[in-house]
């Protein structure tokens, strides 16, 4: 758990700072391959390293370590404020509203979606269940072959265990709410 927590909160600060990993490693003269491994939570940094890592942000180690020591109950998000958390192509942002919480059993995101952004060209199988709600703009929604057009306002909610995917071709920006459930792993 300690892992995977120091490696979303390096990995998110990162991002907040607009900053590949090979910045970060030029930064803070740790190798891009242990950046990496930290950010996939795939090993707990020495306090050295995180010293370094911290430095390279203008912050203390503690931004890392107190997170991590504790994880949250609470987590209260203002407007603008959510932990950014997936970026592609200028195309797709995504932004955690749950970032933080401990053990969580759900995920809430808000997904910034442009013109011709879509999931992909094969559809999507996972566990649990979705909640997507359109706060802004269209969606087209595709469900075991079935379409469906969300518009501002509208909500689905499906077994993530049916075959989907979804595509904006909106002429402007669609704004989506999803609730996931149980919480995907983000630090990969």
């Amino acid at each position: 758990m300690i892992k995977g927590l120091i490696g979303k909160k390096l990995k998110t600060t990162r991002l907040k700072n607009d900053m590949t990993i090979q910045e970060l490693a030029e930064k803070s003269q740790v190798s891009s391959n242990m950046i990496s491994r930290i950010e996939r939570g795939l090993t707990i940094p020495s306090v050295e390293i995180l010293v370094k890592l911290a430095n390279a942000f203008g912050m203390s180690i503690n931004y890392f370590v107190e997170e991590a020591e504790k994880g949250k109950t609470v987590v209260h998000t203002r407007k603008g404020e959510g932990e950014p958390i997936f970026f592609f192509e200028d195309k797709h942002q995504i932004t955690s509203l749950t970032q933080g919480v401990r053990d969580p059993s759900f995920a809430v995101f808000y997904d910034t979606l442009e013109n011709g952004c879509t999931s992909g060209e094969g559809e999507m199988v996972h566990s649990g269940e979705e909640f997507a709600l359109v706060l802004q703009g269209r969606l087209g929604f595709f469900i075991e072959g079935e379409h469906y057009q969300l518009e501002e306002g509208d909500s689905l909610t499906f077994k993530g265990s049916l075959p989907h995917r979804w595509e904006n071709r909106y002429d402007g920006q669609t704004l989506v709410m999803w609730v996931v459930s149980p919480a995907p792993n983000v630090t990969q």
